[in-house]
């Protein structure tokens, strides 16, 4: 039974991930770190199912010695860096904490590993926020660089640090640079969530308006159940790379938006609303990925059409609200 260990098991793609290895026959185990909300934190899990089947224990990516220990204990097979700081937003309020946990907390996760059980194949997430303010449409592995915001920043920095410990040291980092991916188990402050949940909200009667702040920020959204996939496969081939995983389709908010208020019945036009208040400093106006590469390494493609993302999203909305 191999094992592998995932930091961040308790978010979006934390939870798809456990339930995608459980069904390979893995031994998941899943960090998280020490909380008051620890009654709470797991949701995402309960949700999925897989609450019951992982191990969680206790870590920090913050604190070397305890990624040691955990390493050293369980010997995985596959690492999956998966925990950051990864709301945009949020970013900016807390440019220090992003950078110490969404990017050195990836190097001392790469650390521990390299000490501890180097054979251990390691996946960094990356984000096609790393693109920013783009370059070339569309976006591959050989498009550079240019961060929009301090989330971005970290996150290249980690993504550079795995290509330099696979360079240097031999180990087997491969990096995915996904683009955006979603589901009913993303959180709600993002907004395809804050979408989905308050059209919901409208359809049930509990609100009458959704306020948002870019309607023409364009993105390239996938559902994160396929994204975990590439993931696996990654860590599956004999030589470690790096990846673009995209739909190679773009769509604005507004487009998002329009697709939710349709899947409930309902016309947009009747009660969106926007707050410059909820626009970044920085935006990133156009994100579209090519996954070509991916297509042809790792026999991968992306199985769910955005209107089927938007439906899905929207009925478990509209069942966690009717309870």
């Amino acid at each position: 039974m191999p094992t592998a260990l995932i930091t961040g098991i308790t978010g979006q793609d934390g939870a798809y991930l456990s339930k995608f290895l459980l069904g390979k026959g893995y031994r998941v185990i899943g960090m998280i770190r020490r909380s008051a909300s620890s009654d709470v934190i797991s949701e995402r899990l309960r949700w999925i199912g897989t609450i019951d089947q992982v191990t969680l224990v206790d870590g920090n990516l913050t604190d070397l010695s305890s990624l040691v220990r955990l390493v050293q204990e369980y010997k995985p097979d596959e690492v999956y860096n998966l925990a950051a700081q990864s709301f945009v937003a949020t970013s900016w309020q807390q440019p220090i904490v992003t950078g110490t946990v969404t990017g050195l907390g990836a190097v001392t996760m790469l650390e521990a590993v390299r000490i501890a059980w180097p054979q251990a194949r390691f996946y960094q997430a990356s984000s096609s926020e790393m693109f920013g303010k783009v370059q070339a449409v569309p976006q591959n592995e050989d498009t550079p660089f240019y961060p929009r915001s301090p989330y971005a920043a970290a996150k290249l920095y980690a993504h550079w640090m795995t290509v330099n410990y696979r360079e240097s040291f031999g180990m087997h980092a491969s990096s995915g640079i996904l683009f955006n991916h979603e589901s009913p188990l993303r959180g709600i402050e993002f907004v395809t969530r804050r979408i989905t949940d308050g059209v919901a909200r409208i359809k049930l009667g509990l609100s009458d308006r959704l306020t948002l702040g870019n309607m023409s920020a364009k993105r390239d959204w996938g559902h994160a159940r396929d994204y975990v996939e590439a993931m696996w496969l990654m860590l599956q081939q004999d030589v470690a790379d790096d990846y673009v995983i995209a739909t190679g389709r773009t769509a604005s908010v507004e487009d998002f938006c329009r697709l939710a208020f349709a899947a409930a019945g309902l016309a947009m036009e009747d009660h969106v609303h926007t707050d410059a208040a909820l626009l970044r400093p920085a935006e990133v106006e156009l994100l579209l990925g090519d996954a070509g590469k991916a297509e042809r390494v790792l026999g991968w493609k992306p199985c769910t059409p955005l209107e089927d993302l938007v439906a899905e999203m929207i009925a478990a909305d509209l069942k966690r609200l009717a309870r």
